[in-house]
């Protein structure tokens, strides 16, 4: 029974928070020579802004600027002498030197007497394989991009049929081809990097279940491609894609979906720039075998700061992201390298470090977020600091979602009611507000040496997402069978300090750890976690008892946690008057 009502709240779920997107397909991991250097098979590396005007190194340095670049940059040079800037805000202050400053604003110059571009977009335009974008400091609103039309008549016959099936099990049309992208590119976007030409062929309709390699991949044209700011920080490059005048903060009144699309741009680098207020996403990247996205800042997209899609050899380092309707920090169907992987050794294909994930309806989401390594980041402020599911798979390559390692992070203060009366931030989803992390169907993941404290409801949640949730008609998921339960097994919590603050203060989750006890899951453990009390008795869990043993742990079944989950699947988003109690804040724990 829990089963079918699963499977019916998952419909109106997928239906809530669907993107009409193409089918896609994860990159091969292999380098493509083609390029030289080569594109993809690793993280790329970032070149140093002192570099960008070097005749030696391969690719064209493009300049953007505007007439206040320098003084902008003379103020912030000044302000990060005496008062120092941050690339998130849980860090120290950072300063520069005299002479730093000195050696910035001269190379500065030397960009703005190269200075041909107002519009960024015009600079990857003219951009190719191994150039390089560099913007100098100002606020940049992209007024050509913001004008172009949506839903342009041109590219209405390049829409294809995307992963959602109806009841007869026909694919549903009006997914945006890539085909869409090359030719409309500012369309949904108000910055798109587009990085390869369209193949000859034609791409699989109905799509492919199996989603290794991308079908009907044309030559690379804009891959190796490095985005940057030439200020001291990130707040120093501002692209905005709706309402300026709210700053870092609400309302959005964005003009464009996208901030910056990269698409199937292989080894690209983003670094030094704040995007915001668009009505989706801040910084997309798709189908890209290489990324790398550092020193930014992601502030008020109606869905996520930064989604990556079909993704391998990506690294997200040195950020902040706040204000988002699904959440910060969005590594979806990353490529399986853990127990999943077809072959090679086992590997993480993503890494997150270094980042502060606030004030969003979550701070961290990854469905069938495969594969990624989290480590060294801040989750606070959020109605729930991280979640990785598959409970909104359909159509997503990489089900069940598996093998993350989450470690060293901090989870804390996780309270924010986003569906409260007065939030600046449009929730789309349905989450727990005063809960630091979720896994919410997912099996062989890692949550280890984090530290949890002050989420009133909850520090980690762990429950089972059956098949017939994900795949029921009319959802379609490859690898998934309506008569299984394909999740939420042997995931591992230990080491974990629950309740204390890094200086030791007690400061008590509402429950520390809670396990719906799904029947027949298997392998699930808790084991060297201590509580606010400094003990391993002081840890707090519903059940009371959880399974230390890994190899012997089976789920036997607890219908209390189960109603609650039915409960809150079926419930309007923010509505408490249907027994939910997920969406009103809880009381501090004493």
């Amino acid at each position: 029974m829990l089963a079918v009502v699963l499977a019916a709240a998952a419909v109106a779920v997928s239906q809530a928070t669907a993107h009409v997107e193409r089918a896609s397909y994860w990159p091969n991991p292999a380098p493509d020579r083609s390029v030289k250097p080569p594109t993809g098979g690793k993280v790329p590396k970032a070149r140093s802004l002192y570099t960008a005007l070097d005749r030696k190194p391969a690719g064209t340095t493009r300049v953007v600027c505007q007439d206040s670049s320098i003084s902008r940059l003379r103020k912030a040079i000044g302000k990060a002498r005496t008062e120092g800037y941050k690339l998130r805000p849980s860090e120290r202050a950072r300063h520069i030197s005299k002479s730093q400053g000195r050696r910035l604003l001269a190379f500065n110059r030397r960009l703005r007497a190269k200075c041909r571009f107002a519009s960024i977009q015009e600079a990857v335009d003219r951009s190719g394989n191994n150039d390089r974008v560099v913007i100098m400091p100002g606020l940049y609103t992209e007024p050509e991009s913001r004008a172009a039309p949506t839903q342009d008549p041109r590219c209405a016959d390049l829409k294809q049929l995307n992963d959602r099936q109806d009841q007869t099990g026909a694919s549903q049309s009006g997914a945006v081809s890539y085909a869409y992208q090359v030719k409309c590119p500012n369309d949904q976007n108000l910055i798109a990097v587009i990085g390869r030409a369209n193949g000859k062929g034609t791409d699989p309709q109905p799509p492919r279940d199996d989603r290794h390699g991308i079908p009907n991949l044309g030559p690379c044209i804009r891959c190796n491609l490095q985005l940057e700011g030439s200020g001291v920080g990130p707040d120093d490059v501002i692209i905005d894609g709706g309402r300026v005048a709210s700053g870092n903060k609400g309302p959005i009144g964005a003009k464009k979906d996208v901030g910056i699309r990269a698409d199937r741009a292989d080894g690209f680098v983003l670094r030094n720039m704040t995007v915001r207020h668009v009505n989706e996403h801040a910084i997309y990247v798709l189908e890209a075998d290489g990324y790398r996205l550092e020193r930014f800042k992601a502030f008020y997209a109606g869905e996520y700061g930064v989604l990556t899609f079909v993704e391998d050899h990506g690294l997200m380092q040195n950020c902040e992201a706040a204000g988002h309707g699904d959440s910060g920090l969005y590594p979806g169907a990353g490529a399986e390298g853990g127990d999943q992987r077809k072959s090679g050794p086992r590997r993480y294909t993503q890494e997150i470090r270094f980042c502060d994930m606030h004030h969003n309806t979550g701070g961290y989401s990854g469905t069938d977020g495969n594969s990624v390594w989290v480590h060294h980041n801040d989750f606070y402020d959020n109605a729930l600091g991280f979640t990785t599911d598959v409970f909104t798979a359909a159509g997503h390559p990489g089900f069940p979602q598996d093998s993350d390692l989450i470690e060293n992070n901090e989870f804390y203060s996780n309270n924010f009611n986003v569906y409260a009366s007065g939030s600046d931030v449009e929730p789309t989803i349905p989450v727990p507000v005063g809960t630091g992390m979720w896994i919410a169907g997912g099996n062989h993941n890692i949550v280890r040496r984090n530290r949890f404290w002050n989420n009133w409801r909850r520090g980690a949640m762990l429950f089972a997402v059956p098949d017939g949730f994900v795949c029921s008609p009319p959802l379609h998921q490859a690898g998934c069978d309506p008569a299984k339960l394909s999740t939420s097994h042997n995931n591992r919590f230990y080491g974990n300090v629950m309740g204390r603050t890094p200086k030791g203060r007690r400061d008590p989750n509402g429950t520390d750890f809670w396990w719906d006890e799904f029947d027949k899951t298997r392998g699930n453990c808790w084991r060297d976690n201590t509580g606010s009390r400094g003990t391993r008795k002081s840890v707090t869990s519903d059940p009371v008892s959880l399974p230390s043993n890994c190899k012997s742990s089976s789920g036997k079944g607890n219908d209390e946690n189960y109603g609650e989950l039915v409960t809150c699947a079926t419930a309007p988003e923010g509505d408490p008057t249907t027994g939910c109690p997920w969406f009103t804040t809880p009381r501090e724990p004493k």
